[in-house]
């Protein structure tokens, strides 16, 4: 059995482990099959067929089109891989998938170790179409192998108080719904402005609990999840960077102007605590120690 190095990644077919940077990535058994069979067939196709054969040979699954969807899923979570801009696994669309990172073999004798060129670029009929927001961000956001290697203490600490301030942001606000309106009634459309901030409040306590209880939990797969409501939580986190501004009444404006500045960047320091390890890393450190 053969060890493949792909990037920062190092995946051992025969001990069934997948490693980054020498710290191993909890991935279950199936997908790491899976894994193992897109990276002896790098740059070529690899059908859902040909995945639950392999997964499946007696055929007693049924539903192998789910199975198989939530293995790759589990890859590209453990990668840190995106369906709409992917580095690693690439979906053909109706057809399969396939591995496009360069690849390079580590073991076994058969074939002298050589990195690989990437593929060649697919048919344009063959193309899934990528969504624009998501070439903008993943353009321009750093990668998991960009970030810095921190503590898990550090992370998980930061990102838990990240969490307690915006469920304090919102808590307060509605703590002080008489105070916030009296402030907000010289604006142009003060009461839409002051029933959006109600509604997005309310909406967003339930939210924040969910994340701060799953990060100190260690919910299975919380980077994903995360990651994937990261999107839609980013244009409210933005409109609620402008908190401070509901404390005139007891701070100066530039003192509000100053701290809604730094916090335009906390939904980018919760992405950057995520993928550096907050709610994670602890487990799978534990586990490759074991």
């Amino acid at each position: 059995m053969r060890r493949y190095r792909f990037g920062a990644f190092e995946a051992d077919a025969a001990a069934g482990e997948l490693r980054r940077q020498g710290m191993r990535v909890r991935l279950n058994a199936q997908p790491f099959q899976v894994l193992c069979m897109l990276l002896e067939r790098h740059g070529e196709l690899l059908t859902r067929d040909d995945i639950s054969r392999e997964l499946w040979p007696d055929g007693t699954f049924v539903d192998y089109e789910h199975g198989v969807n939530s293995a790759v899923n589990r890859i590209r979570e453990a990668l840190g891989d995106t369906a709409s801009s992917p580095r690693f696994v690439e979906t053909l669309a109706r057809r399969g998938y396939r591995f496009v990172a360069p690849v390079e073999r580590i073991g076994g004798s058969e074939d002298a170790p050589a990195p690989l060129a990437a593929v060649p670029e697919l048919p344009e009929q063959t193309a899934v179409p990528v969504a624009p927001e998501g070439t903008l961000f993943d353009g321009i956001l750093a990668s998991e192998h960009e970030l810095p290697k921190t503590s898990y203490p550090v992370v998980q600490t930061l990102f838990v108080l990240l969490q307690v301030m915006y469920l304090s942001f919102y808590v307060g606000a509605l703590a002080n719904l008489a105070e916030i309106e009296d402030l907000m009634s010289p604006l142009p459309r003060a009461t839409e402005v002051y029933l959006l901030m109600i509604v997005t409040a309310a909406v967003l306590i339930p939210v924040r609990a969910f994340v701060l209880t799953a990060v100190l939990m260690h919910a299975p797969g919380l980077r994903g999840k995360f990651l994937k409501l990261w999107r839609l939580l980013l244009p409210l986190d933005e409109l609620w960077s402008l908190a401070p501004f509901l404390l005139l009444h007891h701070i100066n404006f530039g003192l509000a102007l100053s701290c809604t500045a730094l916090l335009v960047y906390s939904p980018f320091a919760q992405r950057s605590l995520i993928l550096m390890g907050a709610g994670g890393v602890k487990r799978e450190a534990s586990a490759a120690v074991r």
